[in-house]
C-alpha cells in the first residue's frame, strides 16, 4: 500500500507563488505514476498536472500551462508541483495522486487513481 502526504499549501495574493510537496511511504515512488488534482467548492475534482514515474514525461491541464511546473524526486520519495503567476481561480483542495496509467498527454479521470493524499488548501486572495 502506497500512502501519500502533501505539503506546502497556504494563503497567497494573486500573482504570488506556492510549492506543493508530495511525500511517499510505503513502496518505492519510482514503481508510479504521479500527480496533482484539485477541487473547488462545489466543482468536480480535475487533473492538474501528471508526470510519469520516472520524471521524463509531464503533463498539464490546459488552465495552468505555463504557470505551473510538475517534478519528482523518486531518490527522496517525492514529488513537487511549483504553482507561479497564482490567480483566485487556482484556490482548491490540491490532492496529490498516484497508482494510475496516463495517456501520457493527459491526466486520467479520478476515478482511475488508486492511491489518494489528504489534501491541501490553496487559497488566492487579496
Amino acid at each position: 500500500q502506497l500512502q501519500l502526504v502533501e505539503s506546502g499549501g497556504g494563503l497567497v495574493e494573486p500573482g504570488g507563488s506556492l510549492r506543493l510537496s508530495c511525500v511517499t511511504s510505503g513502496l518505492p515512488s519510482s514503481y508510479f505514476n504521479m500527480g496533482w488534482f484539485r477541487q473547488a467548492p462545489g466543482k468536480e475534482r480535475e487533473g492538474v498536472s501528471c508526470i510519469d514515474s520516472s520524471g521524463a514525461i509531464t503533463m498539464y491541464a490546459e488552465s495552468v500551462k505555463g504557470r505551473f511546473t510538475i517534478s519528482r524526486d523518486n531518490a527522496k520519495n517525492t514529488a513537487y508541483l511549483q504553482m507561479d503567476s497564482l490567480i483566485a481561480e487556482d484556490t482548491a483542495v490540491y490532492f496529490c495522486a498516484a497508482g494510475f496509467i496516463t495517456s501520457r498527454t493527459q491526466c486520467p479521470s479520478p476515478s482511475e487513481v488508486r492511491f489518494w493524499g489528504q489534501g491541501t488548501q490553496v487559497t488566492v486572495s487579496s
